[in-house]
Parts: C-alpha cells; structure tokens; sequence
C-alpha cells in the first residue's frame, strides 16, 4: 500500500532586499510626512469648524465639520496602516496587523453613519421651524475651512501612493463641504432667508452618508473574507489549466486581509507522472505574475480530494487518472508571498 506523505514547498520573494529597498523605504517616510502635516491641518481646522457650527449655530458648519472629521479619520488610517505594517507576525498574530485598519475603517463608517443621522434630523427640525444663523461668522469660518482644504490639497499633491491619491479625494469632497457652507452664508446675509442652512447641510449629509455607507461595507467585506473586487475565479482555473501537469482545480478561495492584497487558496489535481516541484513553481508564478495575487497556499493532490466526504469522494472534484486503484492520496502544499 502507498504511505500517505505531506510535503510543504515555500518561496518567498522579497523586494527590499534589492538594491531598490533604500529608495521605497524613504519614499514611505516622506509619504508618510505628508500624510501627517496634511493630518495636522484638516484636524485643526475640523475643531475650528466644529466650535464655528456651535457659535454661529450652523448646521452647515457642522456638517461640513463631521465631513472634515471623516476625512481627517480617514488619513489618520492611513498613516496608522503605513506605521502598523512595519509590525512583524508573531505566534498570537501570524498575519500580523494588517488586518487592523480594516477594523478602524468599519468602526469610522459607522460613526460617520450616526453622526450624519443626527444632522439630518436636526435639519429637518430646522426646516420646519429655522433658527437664526450667524451668517457672518459663519462665512469667514467656511471661507478658512475651504483655505485648509487647498492648503492639504497642495500639500497631498507631490504624492503618488495609493493613501495619498484617497486622501486627495477626499479633501477635494472637502472643498465641497466648504463651499456650501459659503453659499448658505452669502444667502442668508444677503435674503436673511435662514433655511438656507439646513438644506445646505443636508446637501453635505448626503455626501458624507455616501461615504459612510462606502467605507462601512467596503470595510466589513473584507472582514467577512469576502472575495477582492476584481477577483475571478474562472480566470484562476482558466490561468491554471494552462499548466500542463494539472487536471483540475477546485476549492478555489479569495480573500484580503486590508483590502489591498488578494490571498488565494486552491486544491491541484496532479496528472500521473506530473513533477510536483515545477508544478507549484509554475502555479506560483502564474497567480503571482498573471493575476497579481500577493500571497498563495497550493494543496496538489495525487489522488482524490482529502476534503472529500467518505460517500462522495470527488465532491466537487475532478478524479486524478490513476486515483481508482487503490492506492493512497497524495498531498503536497505550497506558499508562496
């Protein structure tokens, strides 16, 4: 009878060893350079705007405050997951922290999503019985919060990171928050027709709901292991059918840790006689190569499929030529980063 044996096969690739590490590890540090100074501003500017919307009793004000804060929440993620990567695994945490800003990221939709609820109540009160405005202070605060946000925006600007461009966007958003605030203000001291301001700031509210709700699902897909946007599974059996030793693939799983990278698992029927080494060489680089999948775990399988209950050995699986003799299933497993 044939023993049953488990082989592990690992590669690993790492491009900061390469005489180009020097180069990204300072182009990390002034990206994160920015990230903090343009942090430091739309934080100081949001209390600004914040403590403005209380004193001038503007809804806009403190709509367009919530949008700053969601926004400042946003590039704090993002200086917190360029810090926290650097963290290495250990036994408790065997991936690490890269799942934290996912988890930040859900707990910052969801305060986004009350606090908006709460303007847009407020607001609808206001529509039925408006408040007086204190319009002129309630203009030259926007105006400064609209300045901040072209100040964060130049300073975001020699940025080409994935962080930086998403923090760009929402400080355009920003911008937008701002101006509004500035129209209330103009037509209210200009008509004194005070209801400006609530319909104002339901305009905001509606923006940051559409971010809150983005940033909430998007943030719980990836804790729920939801496949990647753009991941296909057929093209990954498609891809892998081009390798000549291989007679199926199944169990085909996707995943991210933060959003950013793919994690792929798969089961790999063997052809008879296939050369299990170059086979998972070749599995690798394909998924790598062609569908840009970061980290990989390969079970190639010589028989039938070990996950297989015992009345329905194939389940799901494509039979490998030879697994009808009797013999012993044969597993290996590859990883790959």
């Amino acid at each position: 009878m044939a023993s049953t044996r488990d082989d592990h096969h690992h590669g690993h690739a790492h491009d900061d060893h390469t005489h180009g590490g020097g180069h990204a590890h300072h182009g990390r540090n002034t990206s994160a350079r920015r990230l903090g100074w343009a942090l430091a501003v739309l934080l100081a500017f949001t209390l600004l705007e914040a403590f403005g919307g209380w004193w001038s009793n503007s809804l806009a004000l403190l709509s367009d405050a919530v949008h700053m804060a969601a926004d400042s929440a946003a590039l704090g993620l993002a200086l917190f997951a360029q810090r926290i990567a650097t963290r290495p695994a250990n036994a408790r945490l065997s991936y690490g922290w890269q799942r934290s800003p996912a988890l930040a990221a859900f707990v910052n939709g969801l305060a986004l999503l009350a606090l908006t609820a709460w303007v847009v109540v407020e607001a609808a009160l206001r529509l039925f019985q408006p408040e007086a405005v204190q319009a002129a202070w309630m203009l030259g605060i926007a105006i400064a919060g609209g300045l901040s946000n072209v100040a964060v925006f130049m300073v975001l600007s020699g940025g080409a990171s994935l962080n930086e461009r998403g923090a760009r966007a929402h400080v355009l958003g920003d911008l937008l928050g701002s101006g509004a605030a500035v129209l209330a203000a103009v037509i209210i001291l200009a008509t004194g027709w005070t209801v400006a301001d609530p319909l104002l700031s339901l305009f905001v509210s509606a923006m940051i709901l559409r971010t809150g709700w983005a940033i909430t699902r998007d943030s719980a897909h990836v804790l729920l292991e939801g496949a990647p946007a753009g991941f296909n599974e057929a093209a990954v059996r498609d891809e892998l059918a081009q390798v000549p030793d291989i007679a199926g693939v199944h169990h085909v799983h996707a995943w991210s840790l933060s959003g950013e990278q793919t994690l792929v698992t798969l089961h790999a029927q063997l052809r008879m006689g296939a050369d299990a080494d170059a086979t998972l060489r070749a599995i690798h680089h394909r998924l790598r190569e062609h569908l840009g999948v970061a980290h990989a775990t390969v079970q190639l399988e010589c028989g039938d499929c070990a996950d297989a209950p015992r009345d329905d050995p194939a389940h799901g699986c494509i039979p490998a030529p030879g697994s009808a003799n009797g013999a012993a299933p044969t597993h290996l497993h590859g990883h790959a980063h």
